[in-house]
């Protein structure tokens, strides 16, 4: 069975194109799927010194407080590894990322589980699956320089070993609302769904 990890991070449950958009790329996925669903619009704990602590804290020496510190994170990191494919509803706000999702990946970040730094530089320790990132755009270009949103989360997710992303981009949606969409919609129903490599 497939397993997808669905991680939402609009701000809209209506009317939101990163969210319509992921719906329709999950539809292409075989029945048998399994989505668990990451909806970070219900909040998300910022980074704070007690989980930085705990963080750097050996599992077995930290104490019940830092254990606690760690729970949502842990949950984080528990859902990326175990799923087969990772679908991320991405929208630009004010060039950047939403902060639920920012506040997502500095809990997902953790030096020795998701990523190492070794002699020859940082070595992700996720294992590579299939991305898909859908960006959702009023007015930034993606990829353009005014796009700090898909570099920024396409180059964290390879620190943390995954490479093989997917971009699919809804842009310049308050411009070209129709064909923003229609553009959007085609690279979805042409995105390659891999299927996840046997155990």
């Amino acid at each position: 069975m497939t397993i997808i990890l669905r991680i939402d991070s609009s701000a809209r449950t209506a009317d939101s194109v990163s969210r319509d958009l992921a719906s329709r790329l999950i539809e292409r996925f075989p029945d048998e799927t399994t989505v668990r669903i990451r909806d970070l619009s219900h909040g998300v704990p910022l980074l704070d010194e007690e989980t930085l602590l705990a963080m750097s804290t050996p599992a077995d020496q930290r104490t019940p407080a830092q254990i606690d510190a760690l729970i949502i994170a842990d949950e984080f990191i528990d859902e990326l590894v175990a799923a087969d494919a990772v679908i991320i509803g991405l929208p630009i706000y004010n060039f950047g990322p939403p902060a639920a999702l920012k506040a997502w990946a500095d809990l997902v970040a953790r030096a020795g589980t998701t990523f190492r730094y070794t002699e020859t530089g940082p070595e992700g320790l996720i294992n590579d699956k299939p991305v898909y990132v859908i960006v959702a755009s009023g007015g930034v270009p993606v990829g353009s320089p005014m796009d700090l949103s898909s570099t920024w989360l396409t180059t964290f997710l390879g620190f943390l070993g995954l490479t093989n992303v997917e971009v699919i981009a809804a842009d310049q949606l308050n411009i070209e609302p129709e064909r923003a969409l229609l553009a959007a919609r085609e690279l979805v129903d042409s995105a390659n769904i891999s299927k996840p490599a046997a155990a």
